[in-house]
């Protein structure tokens, strides 16, 4: 598995996945194609989601975006909405 991790400071010179961790794929809205650092999850967190701070969508500063896993995919978590 490849990509950025969700929270991985930009000057990080590894931000990418690490051995012996467990990661979703975020996919659609504002943190689209990152990874999501699920290591340690219980299946019931897993089958809720996420709610993720991010500056990127629609409430800017202090927004949220909200993730949830793909029916019949559960490696992915599909973008729902965004909240303040």
């Amino acid at each position: 598995m490849r990509g950025r991790v969700y929270g991985a400071d930009h000057e990080d010179p590894d931000p990418g996945p690490q051995p012996g961790h467990d990661y979703v794929e975020l996919v659609g809205g504002p943190l689209d194609g990152l990874l999501l650092d699920v290591t340690g999850w219980t299946p019931r967190q897993l089958h809720e989601g996420a709610v993720l701070a991010t500056e990127l969508g629609r409430y800017g500063a202090g927004g949220r975006s909200l993730y949830g896993p793909r029916n019949g995919a559960p490696r992915f978590f599909d973008w729902e909405d965004d909240s303040p």
